[in-house]
């Protein structure tokens, strides 16, 4: 009975809180093992009541790797080629700060929980991209495999096949470009993998800050009329009908959902208005930012008031891979911090003041981070063992910091955390159980998320 006791103390889902509560526990006269039992059964409450409780996912990408000793992990004690030029600031919630140049961040930071303690072993950009959009590691670690068809699916594309909105909006939708390390095709896992192309999210990839942004695809010609369109849609479908038992075939079927998306999105004038951005207030405009992020986050909460289930934001080569800084660290992060602070503390403002924040699930993360010391060109190079993800919303706890690096922000001190842990989570607060199976294109079965949910991060 010891030997279970101590495995369940070295467990990452036990930690320092947990540790803190069974020793007070310990002094009111209850047993260590009553006290075990009592948290078990408060982490079952806690999960009952936080399934599904985000109808929105939104996930931020920041392609190329931040470094968490930059953003949301200062260490300003350690010497001066690890803690860097920057410096940090006190935010909302006491005893938490952030970088100088995340200051209307630091001002909301009691709506969100940074998790200090993410870890991995994959220092490739293509591969542990995968990892990130997929929640999966990937089967060739530490390369820069094209995407391919037998890919494990992007999140959009799995909440597409298991749980798609009703609504004649897309299930997923990506705002960016297609992401390429280098000059090298498409990476993995930004598209559906082996699902099929039907179930491909669906994507934007003009910029959303240029003045004549319009999404493509979207205008019917005016000599279209509604009756035409639907005369058409059920030609389409009698066509389709033909093909018989064809159409039970996971990649018809997925063709189809999409065939269906596409029909009711032309077809709603409502659901096309969630694209138009020039309907929003100049002074909201504004407030967001003038640049690409700025309006791509504000394009956004359109996206999430239309209820679309998964969004994901790719800050990729349109904006230079600014985010990989093995050189000119501070210099590259002085142009690029202040959009993305405005951005997206403005997001979480305006979701939270429209009542939607505790509804949408927000996560913001890159591949991995950067190292601990600064190298021989002031810049940072891949660190996958330690880095810091923000998440918001959806159920997930206020004005938290979950887990924690040792001083120089290079390996997980207390509550290690792997990117199927968060996949996990994200599922599990979408209401989709992570431990369910979808398959492949010959009914290999894989499960969702190979990782644990991270009840402790939840409200």
């Amino acid at each position: 009975m010891l030997n279970h006791v101590t495995s369940n103390l070295r467990d990452p889902k036990i930690g320092r809180r947990r540790c803190i509560e069974l020793g007070l526990g310990g002094a009111m006269g209850l047993s260590f093992l009553d006290l075990l039992a009592a948290q078990s059964n408060a982490s079952s409450d806690q999960q009952s009541r936080s399934f599904g409780q985000a109808k929105s996912c939104v996930l931020i990408f920041l392609f190329g790797g931040p470094g968490q000793q930059d953003l949301w992990d200062m260490k300003p004690d350690a010497p001066a080629e690890i803690r860097g030029d920057f410096r940090p600031i006190s935010t909302k919630v006491s005893g938490v700060s952030i970088s100088e140049y995340l200051p209307q961040m630091s001002q909301q930071a009691d709506k969100i929980t940074i998790v200090r303690s993410v870890s991995h072993r994959d220092f490739e950009h293509g591969s542990a991209s995968y990892t990130a959009l997929t929640g999966h590691p990937h089967p060739k670690p530490g390369t820069n495999t094209p995407a391919s068809k037998n890919d494990f699916p992007t999140y959009g594309a799995v909440i597409s096949k298991v749980k798609p909105t009703p609504k004649p909006i897309p299930s997923a939708v990506i705002l960016g470009p297609v992401m390429h390390q280098g000059n090298r095709p498409p990476m993995a896992g930004q598209n559906a993998g082996f699902l099929g192309n039907g179930y491909d999210p669906f994507r934007v990839a003009a910029n959303p800050g240029e003045t004549d942004f319009q999404v493509g695809g979207l205008h019917v010609p005016f000599e279209m009329t509604t009756q035409r369109q639907q005369l058409r849609f059920d030609l389409l479908n009698t066509l389709g009908n033909l093909k018989g038992r064809l159409n039970t075939l996971e990649p018809i079927l997925g063709m189809s959902q999409l065939k269906r998306r596409a029909h009711g999105l032309l077809a709603s004038a409502h659901s096309q208005r969630a694209f138009t951005l020039s309907d929003e207030p100049q002074k909201v405009r504004e407030r967001y930012g003038p640049h690409r992020f700025g309006q791509t986050m504000l394009l956004t909460r359109r996206l999430v008031e239309a209820q679309v289930p998964l969004v994901t934001i790719n800050w990729s080569r349109s904006n230079n891979d600014q985010w990989d800084t093995h050189s000119k660290n501070y210099a590259k992060l002085r142009e690029i911090l202040p959009p993305f602070d405005q951005g997206l503390a403005n997001f979480l403002a305006d979701l939270d003041q429209r009542g939607l924040l505790d509804t949408t699930l927000v996560v913001c993360l890159g591949e991995f981070g950067r190292t601990p010391k600064i190298n021989k060109d002031a810049g940072r190079d891949h660190w996958p063992d330690c880095y810091s993800v923000l998440l918001a919303g959806g159920g997930i706890g206020r004005g938290v910091v979950y887990g924690s690096s040792d001083p120089h922000a290079a390996y997980p001190a207390s509550d290690p955390v792997a990117p199927w842990d968060l996949a996990a989570t994200a599922y599990h607060l979408l209401g989709v159980d992570p431990q369910r199976h979808i398959y492949d294109r010959v009914r290999r079965p894989f499960v969702l998320a190979p990782g644990n949910v991270l009840t402790d991060c939840f409200l």
